[in-house]
């Protein structure tokens, strides 16, 4: 009944928006550059709300996704049935799969799917975890192993993400630890990861967005004050070593330790350890194409930056291409495996290749989701959501300065959330930071500028149409609802530590006494949630 009470609800919501974008027809001179009406108002930010909210209640993303992505066209529109339907299939989807760094994007995934069915294929994934078994002996090993990884493997969000789990996930599974727990600790050492390590795409993003200082110096003076990533990262082994959880993630953990790794009836990865190959293999066979891809990845990325050209190291990292570096590395990798397979005769060429088709199959609802969300976002810009939250920012900067950092962390949060992209929201906000702070006012610029990037970063990471939290799905193969519903508690938690570490930043702006005061107090909140949370059973 529920189910098809689901199906009724997002049928009838597309029935009233296909209707209600047929009442009107909308005019416009066709030599001037279309504006909406709607244009860098609150309604802008309206078609992700919708997308997020559909997503939590209904428990399905793809029909939540497009009723958003449907909405911001009628929005866009002025409710024209044609318009309408141009702007979200030609301007939108189109759009945003004809875009050079999307589809790399998308490269990569299909070969890191690929490259994770061959490891399967060729026995190194179950070597792995057989190996892992006699060395990792506990639940909290298998989890401090994955942080641990998370953390070393700071590149790239995206390649964390798929790098991790197809590595560690054989290790969890060992240890029934539930794929949404999984899921969660890839994305944590994700994107947290990544906006605090000075040489990672995300270092590069940033120190582009600052405009007329030295953006690099600038990042590296910035993260004792990036306190939604360290004190996650915090939070991530103190839940892990104290072996509490909270929330939804406590019923997903219980049940992993019975044997359910889901949870939930819908398992669209179920079936993927029934292709691991348990009699061949070794260890070196899922090592090494990981440590190939890993340094091909790293060459491809400084190669897109000029290091070959005569460029600086740090410089090409700065400057790099993370799509088309990441995916000419994956590519590499792959000939690479498929060569080093053939020669040790764990998988034949033919094999190998039949492989192609099953690791697509294997990524397509992660692809699925990243071109609705890639698409749900091009209908947000179209709207002027960016240029909405600019003028707030503008508005708000004149007064109560001390407490702007923690301000500017909570639009950062909101804007991310909403529009799924953590980079976008660098764009709006450090540039009005710069503006409002340079020559100045330097300490509270480098605090508020942390303050735009941990902001950017909560968001991202706790939205669901965020292509970094689809990717940790993915890299988990956990349903994306149960990640997203699982994570969200855990990243509020950290994100209201954050905001009143800001607030203390704003006073006080010395980070040897905020950043300890931030991690004491984010030990203390979850001290304090167990507390209150235990049951008399979880004491025996």
């Amino acid at each position: 009944m529920r189910e098809r009470n689901k199906v009724w609800l997002t049928t009838l919501l597309l029935t009233v928006c296909v209707f209600a974008s047929s009442l009107t027809a909308f005019a416009a001179d066709g030599k001037e550059k279309y504006v909406p009406e709607m244009y860098a108002s609150f309604w802008s930010l309206i078609p992700p709300v919708v997308a997020i909210v559909l997503a939590l209640i209904t428990k399905e993303v793809y029909s939540s996704l497009f009723v958003g992505i449907l909405i911001g066209g009628v929005f866009w529109s002025g409710f024209h049935f044609e318009k309408t339907i141009t702007h979200v299939f030609q301007d939108g989807i189109v759009g945003v799969l004809s875009t050079k760094y999307n589809v790399g994007i998308l490269v990569f995934l299909v070969v890191l799917g690929i490259m994770v069915c061959m490891m399967n294929k060729a026995g190194g994934s179950a070597a792995f975890g057989r190996w892992a078994g006699k060395h990792i002996k506990t639940r909290v090993g298998a989890q401090l192993a994955t942080i641990l990884l998370g953390i070393v493997i700071f590149i790239d969000d995206y390649f964390n993400c798929l790098t991790v789990g197809s590595v560690m996930r054989p290790v969890t599974d060992k240890h029934n630890v539930s794929r949404a727990k999984l899921s969660y600790l890839i994305d944590a050492t994700a994107a947290p990861v990544c906006i605090i390590a000075p040489i990672s795409s995300w270092a590069a993003a940033v120190t582009g967005f600052v405009e007329g200082e030295d953006g690099f110096s600038i990042f590296i003076h910035a993260i004792p004050y990036n306190f939604y990533a360290i004190v996650t990262v915090v939070m991530m082994v103190t839940l892990v070593c104290s072996k509490f959880d909270y929330g939804p993630m406590k019923l997903h953990e219980q049940n992993a330790i019975k044997g359910d790794l889901y949870t939930t009836e819908d398992r669209p990865y179920a079936t993927a350890e029934n292709e691991m190959e348990e009699s061949k293999g070794n260890v070196i066979d899922l090592v090494l194409p990981i440590a190939v891809l890993i340094v091909c990845c790293v060459i491809g990325m400084i190669y897109t930056g000029g290091f070959f050209s005569g460029t600086g190291f740090v410089k090409a990292f700065s400057g790099s291409d993370a799509s088309v570096g990441l995916m000419l590395g994956s590519f590499f990798a792959f000939i690479v495996t498929v060569v080093f397979y053939a020669v040790r005769k764990v998988l034949s060429f033919n094999e190998s290749m039949e492989c192609v088709p099953e690791g697509f199959k294997a990524m397509v609802p992660a692809i699925l989701i990243l071109t609705f969300a890639w698409t749900l976002k091009a209908m947000t810009d179209s709207l002027g959501a960016a240029e909405f939250v600019a003028n707030l920012m503008k508005t708000a900067a004149g007064g109560l300065v001390s407490l702007l950092p923690a301000i500017i962390f909570l639009v950062g949060c909101f804007l991310a959330f909403a529009t799924g992209t953590s980079w976008g929201t660098f764009g709006i906000l450090i540039p009005i930071v710069v503006a409002v702070f340079a020559g100045t006012n330097e300490q509270m610029m480098i605090i508020s500028i942390s303050a735009c990037m941990a902001g950017a970063v909560c968001g991202d990471h706790c939205s669901p149409i965020s292509d970094t939290t689809i990717m940790a799905s993915a890299g988990g193969q956990c349903n994306h609802v149960n990640h997203v519903t699982t994570q969200l508690p855990y990243a509020i938690t950290a994100a209201a530590v954050s905001f009143v570490s800001y607030i203390i930043a704003g006073f006080v702006r010395n980070a040897f006494i905020c950043l300890p005061a931030s991690i004491v107090l984010m030990i203390g909140t979850l001290l304090v949630i167990r507390s209150i949370t235990r049951k008399p059973e979880d004491l025996a």
